[in-house]
């Protein structure tokens, strides 16, 4: 399989038109303050510049990214800034949504294996465990002695027990959060970075 088919999951990739003169020179001396970051590394091969970052700073405005390439070439209209950058926080969150929709997929299976396993040992045990309604005694009546309690049936044991069946709802709601985090990193951090390159580029 072609990794390019899957890996744009955790991938931005983009190109930024260099301002008119520019060299590839004074494009990467323009980018180099975003790599001037702690724990970040890079290095120059021609128009060729790669980076990578170890531990993300949250002051680093490229810190959702771990590393990437960066690449000067001649487009139809001039010469122009590629970039393909990877980011494991867009994968987890590109991962997480699936894992927790498994999880509640798998609490739905539990609750109804718990459910069909409780009615069947109640099936099985029904006559022997139910209870009869006890006579009082007569000197029991007559000292003042409460009068026994009446057995309760099947539906106020539920009642009393909330007949309490785990629920997928949670998963779910995470699943929703996840995959929310990653439609919005995907498209937001894809033009921010273009955004911020540009700006750089062309600024005066």
């Amino acid at each position: 399989m072609n990794r390019r088919l899957i890996d744009w999951i955790w991938h931005i990739r983009g190109h930024v038109a260099l301002a008119p003169g520019q060299t590839d020179d004074e494009a990467f001396a323009r980018l180099a303050p975003l790599f001037r970051q702690d724990y970040t590394s890079h290095e120059r091969s021609g128009g060729v510049f790669t980076f990578r970052k170890g531990a993300q700073a949250p002051q680093d405005k490229m810190s959702i990214f771990d590393g990437g390439v960066l690449t000067v070439e001649q487009g139809a209209g001039g010469p122009v800034l590629r970039y393909d950058m990877f980011s494991r926080i867009l994968l987890f969150c590109f991962i997480l949504p699936a894992m927790f929709i498994g999880f509640g997929q798998l609490t739905i299976a539990i609750g109804n294996m718990e459910s069909a396993s409780s009615a069947a040992a109640r099936k099985d045990k029904k006559a022997e465990n139910k209870e009869v309604e006890r006579p009082q005694h007569w000197i029991d009546k007559a000292l003042g002695a409460p009068a026994p309690e009446k057995p309760k049936s099947d539906e106020e044991k539920k009642k009393e027990g909330g007949n309490k069946k785990s629920s997928p709802t949670t998963a779910y709601v995470f699943a929703g959060i996840f995959a929310l985090l990653y439609v919005i990193g995907r498209i937001l951090e894809g033009k921010l970075i273009r955004a911020r390159f540009r700006k750089l580029l062309h600024s005066a």
